[in-house]
């Protein structure tokens, strides 16, 4: 038997917001000049817009953000240094399209070629850092597939790091997937560090690097994160941004010019940061009712929510409410984190969230040879 309790809550809407609430606005679908395009919150993954969003494309060098995943995963890990020293390859060397001209044997650091990959779309760069980090490029590149696949990418298949496609034959990915490996990169503060610089150097100034992704200097709140083109992907952005702590992903895949391709990334981003906004939900704990335990060591526990995300909801809403679901009883053993309920999060009829109550920790099956004990110890 389950119980179900529904409270309204009355948001606080700072005074820039609309005081009424009103239909979710939607996105002009003309203005989306792409093959494939989707919006993602990244705070929570919640879709905002999508179109064609797991359709196989080939995303060019937007590849580059999976590479840079496992970089920084390896940095954090300790497995290795920005400043270690990596010898470039006749196989890195060899790599055509966006270079910095790498020499067989020439000594870069991770920081340097790192630059090189999120600022000028270094191939031969990222091909010496995925050998550096794999062992070799085809080990690196199954890490990115085992990776990918950990993510919850569905509809990607890579078979290089830096998504050159001329000799390829199954190298692809979808908005969809490109949009929650940009997630997983964007968790890494350091990263925009480097996704933010217009201009940089290596070589003592003798090497420029500049960003591909114009963004950078012209749209409020972008912190990242990738451009690709190439004849066959077209033209691809990942562009990431945040204002007021509202933490936004726009991948567009496939415009048939460089304008486009960033015309639609700001179209995307500006339809989520001028319609929508995130809130904590806001959980009243009195509802939170304790769960009996039958044949347990304890006669009853008291669910505790599991860790939960911001919602996003459309600005001005307050036609916000929340649906408690909890278990009346439970039979042991319980194990810590067993699921005994759940908070709806509703927009109206529509739920837009749910946060999992669960067993703060665990209770075993009492025995017969437990009570036997407990009597005598009462004797």
């Amino acid at each position: 038997m389950r119980k179900t309790l529904s409270i309204i809550l009355a948001l606080l809407i700072p005074l820039t917001f609309c005081s009424t609430a009103f239909a979710q606005p939607k996105m002009n679908e003309k203005e989306v000049k792409a093959e494939s395009a989707i919006l993602m919150c990244m705070d929570n993954k919640q879709i905002l817009y999508k179109k064609n969003e797991t359709k196989h494309l080939s995303p060019a060098s937007v590849t580059k953000i999976m590479t840079v995943l496992l970089i920084l995963e390896a940095l954090e890990e300790g497995s290795i240094k920005l400043s270690d020293k990596v010898s470039a390859s006749k196989y890195a060397v060899s790599m055509g399209g966006s270079q910095i001209w790498l020499e067989e044997g020439e000594k870069m650091s991770v920081e340097e070629l790192l630059k090189a990959v999120v600022i000028a779309s270094a191939n031969d760069a990222c091909a010496a850092l995925a050998e550096y980090v794999g062992g070799s490029h085809e080990q690196f590149v199954d890490m990115m597939n085992e990776r990918a696949e950990e993510i919850g990418c569905k509809n990607t298949h890579f078979e290089n790091s830096n998504g050159l496609d001329d000799t390829t034959k199954n190298h692809y990915s979808c908005a969809y997937d490109l949009a929650l490996i940009s997630c997983e990169v964007m968790k890494h503060d350091e990263i925009k560090k480097y996704t933010t610089i217009w201009l940089d150097s290596l070589r003592n100034g003798e090497t420029e690097l500049n960003n591909t992704n114009k963004l950078i200097n012209t749209y409020n709140g972008i912190t990242g994160l990738k451009t690709g083109t190439t004849s066959n992907a077209g033209f691809c952005i990942s562009a990431t941004a945040s204002r007021d702590d509202f933490n936004l992903v726009a991948v567009v895949l496939k415009s048939d010019t460089s304008d486009e391709r960033f015309d639609t990334a700001c179209k995307l981003l500006d339809y989520g940061f001028n319609n929508f906004e995130a809130i904590t939900p806001e959980i009243d704990k009195e509802q939170i009712t304790s769960v009996k335990v039958n044949n347990g060591y304890f006669k009853e526990i008291t669910p505790i929510t599991s860790g939960f995300d911001k919602i996003v909801v459309e600005k001005g809403n307050k036609n916000i409410s929340y649906e408690y679901d909890i278990l009346k009883k439970v039979n042991a053993p319980i194990g810590k984190n067993d699921e005994l309920g759940s908070i709806k999060v509703m927009n109206g009829k529509n739920q837009i969230g749910e946060i999992k109550l669960v067993s703060p920790n665990s209770i075993s099956r009492i025995t017969l040879s437990d009570v036997f004990k407990d009597l005598l110890s009462k004797i």
